[in-house]
């Protein structure tokens, strides 16, 4: 069988057409990156590290990224802070218990003239279930997302 030339021939074509195909689909039919023009509205994408107990949930949408952080966790409430790469015009949130429940939005407090850093205090989440839900506007721009709040209790595995 390895004696055919023809055999011989097509093991050796057949890995650099199968990525001559992955590469020109991909070229074809891919969304081609755009700048974000005002007055839309684009959804942002949770990274991993608001899944866990990492006290920091970044969210970005291509250039965009905002990251928030959980200052203080008490009985009764909740204290974050937002840091961004873009001076914001103003952020909103609200928190929820399930994915499916309406809540009312609450306006965070710019912590700088430049619109970079921001605070605010919310109600102590009911679990590590419910949902925090962000609407931010930069440059005319809208940027909305959600994402669960397991990030807000900062936990590690190493011990003192």
């Amino acid at each position: 069988m390895f004696k055919n030339k023809h055999f011989i021939i097509a093991l050796l074509i057949a890995p650099i057409l199968s990525l001559i195909a992955y590469f020109g689909t991909d070229m074809a039919l891919s969304e081609k990156p755009h700048a974000a023009k005002e007055g839309e509205s684009y959804k942002l994408a949770a990274k991993s590290n608001c899944r866990y107990t990492s006290g920091l949930c970044d969210l970005n949408n291509g250039d965009f990224k905002v990251q928030f952080r959980s200052e203080k966790l008490t009985e009764s409430e909740l204290q974050l802070s937002l840091k961004s790469a873009f001076p914001l015009d103003g952020v909103k949130l609200s928190l929820v218990d399930s994915q499916d429940q309406a809540g009312q939005p609450i306006d965070m407090t710019a912590a700088d003239q430049a619109g970079n850093n921001w605070y605010i205090t919310l109600p102590k989440p009911a679990s590590a279930e419910s949902w925090l839900r962000m609407a931010i506007q930069a440059d005319g721009t809208f940027y909305y997302g959600e994402t669960q709040t397991a990030f807000v209790k900062y936990e590690t595995l190493f011990t003192e």
